[in-house]
């Protein structure tokens, strides 16, 4: 298999349930070795992708292509080649973490012989092996992740989907975990990661921003800030708050956020300047207007917060 093959490929997938459509016509290509991160707000249909991905639901419409495996028909014979972590910490609470992942290598079919040498390289490469005897339910929120992490990898998979595996653990932890699977790209797995925050988004190699179902934006961190249509503006003021307030409404305005005592503005075009200095001169604020650097949440906003007639 060459490091450009595609190891997913989907084709018009959509997931309806009753009137709701949570995939909408999704076409989707995921390459060997990428780290493939999954942007988007709440409700976007992440989660249901990556479950229809992992053959655990059946589509409503489309084809879906996975390690060579055509899902849902061959949803069996892929469960032993990927791995798959969910936000919530889905093991064994009343288990300690040998427990644990001495099961899931008898569920995984792996042989005592084989097991055992696998399992201590994994309690030693995510910093568990002190805590082998200890009850999974007892540890935090980092041990827990390392621990899930390490039940997801035990069989060696060559891909591995993570359903926002880092939503409720600290700064710290989640750069280790980061780093954990950067360490997995290298040896060759693929990896297919939803996140919603936007430092984990900046280290993916490529991106898909879903909204509504749909995958509104496709590409590496870098071609996505270089096809920004909106231009970010740092406006620096005694009153940012009524600044903000002399801006709602304004229609070449897409998004603002105050940051300390400065007000980021992201506007739809580089001439859109000059409205949003005449909207601050009517309120009679003295402000200073200055371009920003762009940044990934700009381009969440800019393809999220358009029309979706536009984007079909």
């Amino acid at each position: 298999m060459s490091s450009a093959e595609a190891v997913i490929r989907c084709s018009g997938l959509s997931k309806r349930f009753g009137t709701l459509s949570a995939v909408d016509q999704l076409d989707l290509e995921v390459r060997r070795a990428e780290v493939f991160g999954f942007l988007g707000p709440n409700g976007s249909g992440k989660s249901t992708t990556i479950r229809m991905l992992c053959g655990l639901l059946l589509p409503s419409a489309g084809e879906i292509e996975v390690l060579g495996c055509q899902i849902p028909r061959d949803a069996e014979t892929l469960k032993r080649r990927i791995g798959y972590m969910t936000q919530k910490f889905s093991l064994y609470e009343d288990l300690s973490v040998l427990e644990n992942l001495q099961f899931l290598a008898a569920v995984q079919g792996l042989s005592k012989a084989a097991a055992r040498p696998r399992i201590e390289q994994l309690l030693e490469r995510y910093w568990l092996a002190d805590r082998r005897r200890q009850m999974a339910g007892t540890l935090s929120g980092g041990q827990k992740q390392r621990l899930a992490l390490a039940g997801a990898v035990l069989h060696q998979p060559d891909l591995l989907l993570l359903d926002e595996p880092t939503s409720a653990v600290d700064p710290q932890s989640r750069r280790e975990f980061w780093d954990s699977l950067f360490e997995l790209a290298e040896a060759g797995t693929t990896l297919l990661v939803s996140t919603h925050y936007m430092d984990e988004a900046e280290r993916c190699t490529r991106l898909g921003i879903l909204d509504d179902g749909r995958l509104v934006a496709d590409g590496s961190p870098r071609e996505l800030l270089d096809a920004l249509p909106g231009r970010p503006l740092l406006i620096q003021c005694a009153q940012p708050r009524q600044a903000q307030r002399a801006l709602q409404g304004c229609p070449q305005v897409l998004a603002m956020a105050q940051i300390g005592a400065s007000l980021r503005v992201l506007v739809a075009s580089a001439d859109a300047r000059a409205a949003v200095a005449a909207r601050l001169d009517d309120a009679r604020i003295d402000a200073r207007l200055q371009e920003a650097p762009a940044n990934l949440e700009d381009v969440f906003v800019s393809v999220t917060q358009q029309p979706v007639q536009a984007r079909r």
